[in-house]
């Protein structure tokens, strides 16, 4: 982990290599690196802990050039962020790896490695795969070869790239269990584990398959996969405009991508909604005939992603009737479960790469196969070549677009369309949601995106209130109902980007603790609804006043609840109640954006944070 860029060429091809890691910079990373081999076939290596600025001014005085290359943007995993355990990693002075992914035997590699002489120079997992490859290379003599059998003795997750000194029109690389990518030209092709760190050179890609082996030369490529066989794969076109890397007017990735939200809510509902219903057909043909016989629901996620299922949770046993569980992906691999029949098991993603929800995927598969446990697996996800998407039986794509900011935005609200979507089908086919209601929904749907727009425009509202929490420390969150996990979302936003202790809970509870912590320097934001629960609201909002805290109030307009002593208060939009944590988790990503920026702190790229998770 976390990010990988390769090319072979004619040309030099340093700039490719960190224009690339440039690109990869949104997904969190500690140090970088790159390696070239020059016209004489001596293969240099730069690497140096921080941004990718600082590598980039160290080429500009080492002036590094050549044909083939690698290079990579490392989030440490083992051994602590500094120079020497940046990849890439060398055996030798003539070969080299960078790796994305876990090595979970690297110990037991590396004392068997130990025995054979080789030298440990990093504490890193990675470092066992350059060795061992050493190793299997003077056995086999083919780089190819070799690398067949090395990953052979690799458990875990690995994306990775090679290249070696003694054959130096070759590229290879090995995918398991970490995504990459290989970027098609006229004469010269790449790699990376995301293709946007290549639009600059191509719009043409094909995609690594799980256990699949690769060799890019300039003019040709060659996989095979995880039997050995040779294979081709897909070679496809991409359309997503340029400007989706570009922050344009604004500031930083994050506010554009906030701002994105009604573009890509409307998109996300495009050819998905007829006159007056839900087109189920849009989850894959056979969705319809699954979705009858679906009596129960298991929702499995990380992260922000999680928390769209619990919000889903509710639709799913309001609207269709159908129990539904919600666990995260890290807890729920290990966890024995006991699974429901005709159980639908569905997983949400904004990478499809997550590695602890691929993982519970993949458990889950495996136990369907054993013992028919579970009817259908679905994917909710932002990225249709994900593998989440690929071995899932049925695919909602949430249309986002590449989200670059690490704090997810623009991909939650259209997760949450994506699962309100999925509720209005189940309930359609299984018969449990009432024609008239549906209708009433879809109504609501396609007016979404205006009201999306209105909360936007609260813009400058929200940016005078995060002034108040500029000198805070901590923070808590309070919704009821559906509303919850749209405060545990503002929570987390708000820890992720601003660096403040936040914390959610449901209002009820607040007599069960939290209640203990409210004092004048902890402000309460509530997100405040206009349903059946908001005035056991009010009176949560009053045990608040009572102990002089100091209230932040997201209110429907019809709400009742104005500023006065201690409490500011915001008109929201009026909406439907079921499209209201839609709506409501605007403002509140407004709130963290504003207070992160008033604090000084890395919008983007928040420390210590990964945008995709391909590790667990």
């Amino acid at each position: 982990m976390c990010g990988i860029v390769g090319a072979v060429a004619e040309r030099n091809i340093t700039a490719i290599l960190l224009e690339g890691l440039k690109r990869l910079e949104y997904r969190g990373y500690d140090s970088a690196g790159i390696a070239v081999l020059d016209a004489s076939g001596t293969l240099h290596r730069l690497r140096r802990s921080g941004k990718v600025a600082e590598l980039e001014t160290a080429q500009q005085q080492e002036q590094i050039t050549g044909r083939l290359g690698i290079a990579h943007t490392r989030w440490a995993t083992h051994g602590a962020p500094c120079e020497r355990n940046a990849h890439p990693h060398f055996s030798g002075d003539d070969l080299a790896v960078v790796h994305n992914g876990i090595i979970e035997n690297h110990e037991a590699l590396r004392h068997q490695l130990k025995g054979m002489g080789y030298v440990f120079l990093s504490d890193t997992d990675t470092e066992v795969i350059v060795h061992l490859l050493h190793h299997k290379l003077g056995e086999f003599g083919d780089l190819a070869v070799a690398l067949k059998s090395a990953v052979k003795e690799l458990h875990g997750a690995y994306g990775l790239a090679v290249v070696s000194a003694q054959q130096p029109d070759r590229l290879l690389a090995a995918r398991s269990g970490s995504p990459l990518v290989i970027g098609l030209g006229m004469g010269e092709n790449f790699l990376a584990s995301d293709q946007l760190a290549l639009r600059q050179v191509t719009d043409r890609f094909m995609y690594l398959e799980e256990g699949d082996i690769a060799e890019i030369r300039r003019d040709s490529v060659q996989i095979w996969n995880v039997e050995g066989q040779p294979v081709e794969r897909e070679s496809v076109q991409y359309h997503e405009g340029a400007e989706a890397a570009d922050k344009g007017e604004y500031r930083h990735f994050m506010l554009k991508e906030i701002h994105e939200q009604p573009k890509v809510v409307q998109r996300t509902l495009e050819g998905r909604l007829g006159d007056q219903q839900v087109l189920v057909q849009a989850f894959g043909p056979q969705a319809a005939d699954l979705f009858a016989k679906v009596r129960n629901v298991q929702i499995v996620a990380c992260g922000t992603s999680y928390h769209a299922g619990m919000v889903a949770r509710y639709w799913l046993e309001e609207l269709a009737g159908i129990p539904c569980q919600v666990e995260v992906a890290s807890e729920f691999r290990y966890r024995k479960v006991v699974v429901q029949p005709d159980t639908l098991f569905v997983t949400i993603s904004q990478s499809g790469e997550t590695a602890d929800s691929l993982a519970a995927l993949r458990n889950a598969k495996a136990r369907t196969e054993k013992e028919g446990r579970y009817l259908a697996s679905l994917a909710i996800c932002n990225v249709g070549t994900s593998s989440l998407v690929r071995e899932s039986d049925l695919t909602l794509l949430t249309q986002a677009g590449p989200e670059i900011g690490v704090a997810s935005t623009k991909a939650f609200t259209t997760q949450l369309v994506g699962l309100l979507l999925l509720t209005l089908s189940l309930g359609q086919v299984r018969g449990t949601l009432a024609a008239a209601d549906e209708a009433e929904l879809v109504s609501e749907l396609r007016r979404l995106p205006t009201r999306l727009g209105e909360a936007l425009a609260m813009d400058s509202q929200v940016e005078k209130i995060s002034e108040h929490f500029a000198e805070k420390h901590h923070t808590l969150f309070l919704g009821r109902g559906a509303q919850y996990p749209v405060a545990m979302e503002g929570a987390l936003k708000l820890k992720e980007i601003s660096y403040i202790h936040a914390e959610a809970y449901p209002a009820g509870e607040l007599k069960h603790g939290p209640l203990a912590l409210v004092d004048a320097d902890m402000p309460v934001v509530t997100v405040a609804p206009n349903n059946e629960l908001l005035e056991k609201l009010k009176s949560n909002l009053q045990e608040v006043r009572a102990r002089g805290g100091e209230l932040i109030v997201f209110a429907d307009r019809e709400a009742g609840i104005e500023d006065g002593e201690g409490i500011v208060s915001l008109s929201m939009p009026h909406i439907h109640d079921i499209l209201a944590p839609i709506l409501y988790t605007v403002p509140l990503q407004l709130l963290s954006y504003y207070v992160a920026v008033l604090r000084g702190t890395d919008v983007d790229q928040p420390r210590n944070l990964a945008k995709s998770v391909t590790v667990e």
